[in-house]
């Protein structure tokens, strides 16, 4: 569904990126894995990608630095010239409550999940053709809000506006952006949960199980490909039905 596409992936040595990077990478996307400091899971993820016959460049890079990431794109179109896909994915999450979240841990939490996409956008939009697509990978917790974890909320909030924004600007050069808002998925977000805690949330959710990365890559795969062509400015769900009313 992507052979020949150029796409850089953020945060993508584990959990939902890394499931992303490997999907694409399957359906024959060269895939640019972008990660921040841990370079066994990143090589891990490269390792995986060449073993199912696919390819991909190591990048990294932290998003919230901006000169970073315009050497980071650079690095990526030096090699293939064009992009044509980019996943926002790269975020941190601390669950802290409001009282405790300090100006440091805000303004860190909001430079990653939410500048950091900006930046991404500035930087590669210039090489995007007709017919790419952009990625947000949002929240539920931006649409529902959270008791825990208002600087997360708000910058996953805040990509649902950046990427409407874009997705209106960019339409007449037929660039197509969405997003994703994933509900609980099983990674290493929710590690801290205990058996009780994942049988009380299995049993709030229609689907009656948690989520797994596979669920939010094949979603992504969708609007990556061509048969999203007429989409743009929407966010999917990924959630087993949680929110239904």
């Amino acid at each position: 569904m992507l052979k020949g596409k150029t796409v850089l992936i953020t945060g993508a040595s584990r959990g939902i990126g890394k499931e992303i990077a490997i999907k694409f990478a399957e359906n024959g996307a060269f895939v640019g894995i972008n990660y921040i400091s841990n370079d066994k899971k990143a090589k891990e993820t490269l390792n995986k990608i060449r073993e199912n016959g696919g390819d991909g460049i190591l990048l990294k890079c932290d998003v919230s630095i901006a000169e970073d990431v315009e050497k980071m794109v650079k690095t990526l179109v030096q090699k293939r010239k064009h992009i044509d896909i980019l996943v926002n994915n790269a975020g941190i999450y601390y669950r802290n409550n409001f009282e405790n979240i300090s100006n440091e841990t805000w303004n860190k939490v909001i430079s990653t999940n939410l500048t950091g996409c900006f930046y991404l956008c500035k930087q590669v939009i210039p090489y995007m053709k007709s017919r790419s697509k952009i990625i947000f990978i949002s929240s539920q917790l931006a649409l529902k809000g959270s008791p825990h974890g208002a600087d997360y909320v708000t910058s996953k909030a805040g990509i649902l506006g950046l990427m409407r924004s874009l997705a209106l600007e960019l339409a007449e050069k037929e660039i197509n952006v969405n997003a994703v808002a994933p509900g609980t998925i099983d990674t290493d977000i929710i590690a801290n949960y205990t058996e009780k805690m994942r049988q009380k949330r299995t049993k709030e959710i229609p689907l009656r199980r948690l989520g797994a990365p596979e669920d939010v890559a094949n979603t992504c795969l969708f609007l990556a490909s061509d048969l999203s062509d007429y989409i743009t400015g929407e966010t999917i769900n990924v959630n087993g039905g949680l929110y239904i009313s």
